[in-house]
């Protein structure tokens, strides 16, 4: 992991952090550092060694909640057959991708990313310059009308047909205060039928005492988080028809080999659900 103050871009010149996002850790910025990139600040680096120091395993978390996204697009691309994909709260850009697992797959498969943050836009945009079965829009989760009615999500996404609407490691960032499970509503309402939802959460129900650590250290970044029961996580699936093995630790869902000793400790929750 790099020790520079500098972020990289690839189009530098599309974002300069102001100095609120220099002096305020961005929870994406962290979460690129956690993965090992180099799209981060000293403020994003120090609170995620913080982090860590809290839940050694931390970064752990965080790389089986993105195998979790590998699994479920490829999933959801080959054997479901799902070619319309809306990613919020995508992060910053890493390997492996949405658009590159299921473009793999079937290259005329669409995905349009949504994030409020101005950095997630610079590096996405420059990312995908040259496709234009994709793209990254700046939105906000708790504005799921504007989402829908973005001209780029119309542009690429027939939402007339099959969707895969996929919301990892974003919900705990949405206050009750917003309303989180009526938000949901609105999206799910707004598939057709046969579209799918994938949703990772973090739960205290697990290891309580670190989670709860972690939130209060997350309380002091741009964006607190909030852990939440299984029972609040499975109420954002509504009537949706869930995907075996259910709703479970990440890395259970369907894993490509035996997950390691420690997966006991991920206390991430992630499933999968369908629209009758």
């Amino acid at each position: 992991m790099t020790e520079s103050t500098e972020l990289p871009s690839a189009r530098p010149e599309q974002w300069r952090p102001s100095e609120f996002e220099e002096r305020t850790p961005s929870v994406a910025r962290m979460y690129d550092f956690l993965l090992g990139g180099k799209d981060n600040l000293g403020v994003d680096r120090e609170r995620a060694r913080e982090a860590v120091s809290a839940d050694p395993l931390f970064p752990r978390v965080v790389r089986e909640n993105r195998a979790f996204l590998g699994r479920v697009a490829r999933f959801l691309a080959e054997e479901c057959g799902i070619d319309q994909f809306l990613d919020i709260g995508t992060g910053l850009p890493t390997q492996d991708n949405v658009h590159q697992i299921v473009q793999r797959i079937n290259p005329d498969a669409s995905v349009v990313y949504v994030d409020n943050d101005p950095v997630v836009l610079a590096h996405g945009r420059a990312l995908l310059a040259d496709n234009n079965r994709t793209t990254v829009i700046q939105a906000d989760l708790r504005d799921p009308g504007a989402i829908l009615a973005h001209p780029d999500v119309r542009r690429l996404l027939d939402l007339d047909r099959p969707v895969a609407l996929l919301l990892l490691a974003i919900l705990h960032f949405v206050p009750d205060e917003a309303e989180p499970h009526a938000l949901l509503d609105e999206l799910r309402a707004a598939l057709p039928s046969g579209s799918y939802l994938a949703i990772t959460h973090g739960s205290p129900d697990l290891r309580p005492d670190v989670v709860h650590r972690l939130e209060e250290i997350y309380s002091r970044t741009a964006s607190p988080a909030l852990a939440r029961s299984r029972e609040d996580v499975a109420r954002f699936f509504g009537d949706f028809e869930m995907v075996d093995p259910g709703l479970v630790w990440v890395p259970w869902w369907r894993p490509e080999q035996e997950p390691a000793e420690d997966s006991d400790l991920v206390w991430f929750l992630g499933g999968v659900a369908r629209k009758p």
